[in-house]
């Protein structure tokens, strides 16, 4: 497609497409109130990713429009799943490095002998 046309896209694909993304809100607020333990984080980022990857495919027709916007959404995408899995996986694996046990936070002070 060439630069600056624009591409009408069905009511039909949109109401699908709104009805998809209600349906994931709607698992997104049932799975949060379930205690899925480490799986919680994953899945509620996954489905917000599924979410964000619907809107820009459909709504923002990254479908119809030309593929280097859709590589730079893609690089973008790539980034974010690598920094955030980064930061989980810092958090999730350091351990109780520095932390005392409880009690003995206090500054101990020997006395000085005075002369």
């Amino acid at each position: 497609m060439a630069q600056g046309q624009h591409h009408i896209i069905p009511t039909r694909t949109l109401a699908a497409v709104f009805g998809l993304l209600l349906f994931l809100t709607v698992v997104t607020v049932i799975t949060a109130r379930i205690d899925l333990g480490v799986i919680n984080i994953p899945l509620a980022l996954a489905i917000a990713g599924s979410k964000a990857i619907l809107v820009a495919w459909i709504f923002m027709a990254l479908k119809y429009d030309n593929k280097v916007n859709l590589l730079v959404l893609a690089l973008g995408f790539v980034f974010a799943v690598v920094f955030l899995a980064l930061t989980l996986a810092d958090t999730e694996l350091r351990g109780n490095i520095g932390i005392t046990e409880p009690g003995t936070t206090e500054l101990t002070v020997e006395p000085v002998e005075s002369e």
